[in-house]
């Protein structure tokens, strides 16, 4: 039985010097694909975009089952926001809704009061995470909004002046270009 435990240590002591494992806060869990990878923005992915330019990082993403257009990437948006054309357009009702209490500052500073909260599924290229939507009823040009707390949940690296983003999945590194 000793004999058995040395063995299994040695394994596991194998493993780590193997960098098949790494030590995290204690803990020893197994290292994924892409963590040695680096997520960079070169010149190169400048190539499909005209400069200057002042546009807003704008893409298609799959959100509860259907392809969704006109969806704003904003590292400067500390939530995700759902407008009316999206919230309709899914056949959500108010009894899909949870309260949100807080209010929200619009882009032109103003305080809006909101309809709700909606947590649906969002899938980017084989990534899914369930996201929390705050609905507000108000005009945009945008279906919704995803923010910091979406960019950091997905590892997203976003850039405004590339016009795209990437992020690390099990595959590799991925990047969705704007629409």
């Amino acid at each position: 039985m000793v004999s058995s435990l040395y063995k299994d240590v040695y394994r596991i002591v194998e493993k780590i010097k193997n960098e098949q494992y790494f030590q995290l806060e204690g803990l020893v869990r197994k290292k994924s694909r892409w963590e040695d990878e680096s997520i960079d923005l070169t010149g190169k992915d400048l190539r499909d975009t005209i400069q200057p330019h002042e546009d807003a990082l704008v893409v298609t993403l799959w959100i509860r089952g259907f392809d969704i257009k006109r969806v704003m990437i904003d590292h400067g948006s500390g939530a995700e926001i759902m407008y009316p054309n999206l919230y309709e357009g899914l056949g959500l009702t108010p009894e899909d809704l949870t309260n949100y209490d807080s209010p929200l500052v619009a882009f032109d500073r103003s305080i809006v009061m909101l309809a709700g909260q909606v947590t649906l599924l969002v899938e980017v290229e084989g990534r899914k995470e369930f996201i929390h939507f705050i609905v507000m009823h108000s005009y945009s040009p945008y279906m919704a909004i995803l923010g910091r707390p979406w960019i950091h949940s997905m590892g997203i690296v976003p850039s405004l002046l590339h016009q795209k983003v990437k992020f690390p999945t099990e595959q590799g590194i991925v990047e969705i270009r704007r629409d």
